[in-house]
């Protein structure tokens, strides 16, 4: 069962949609405290920021995907991971550390080279998405 009282890692995104990169930052996050909470920003036909205007998945589809993509990994939501609705945060402040920290990963470029653009790029041309 999810602990909120146990060190826990927050993953903050759109995920739109989540891929295999989303997936290695998951799985590297897991790793550090033993439980995620995935934060879903609320950006679903609005802009997530400059350059973030393509955002086609509601809350409900990103949810739904993530698991899906988790659970084939082995990963149990309420167990491993929570999944929560954010709004849009587009800027994250904070006064002091006060037993956090703000970590920014780096992958191989094989992880690197993700994107979710091209892969919504791809869905489009596909006619999975408008």
């Amino acid at each position: 069962m999810f602990d909120s009282k146990k060190p826990t890692v927050l993953l903050l995104g759109r995920w739109q949609p989540w891929h295999e990169g989303h997936l290695a930052l998951f799985e590297r996050a897991i790793a550090k405290t033993g439980q995620v909470v995935i934060q879903v920003r609320d950006v679903k036909d609005s802009s997530g920021g400059e350059g973030q205007e393509d955002n086609p998945f509601s809350f409900e589809q990103i949810s739904e995907d993530i698991m899906k993509k988790l659970s084939k990994s082995g990963f149990v939501i309420n167990e491993d991971y929570i999944i929560q609705l954010v709004p849009n945060i587009t800027n994250i402040t904070y006064g002091r550390g006060v037993g956090y920290s703000i970590e920014e990963e780096s992958f191989e470029s094989k992880i690197e080279s993700i994107s979710a653009t091209k892969i919504r790029k791809r869905l489009r041309d596909e006619g999975k998405i408008k």
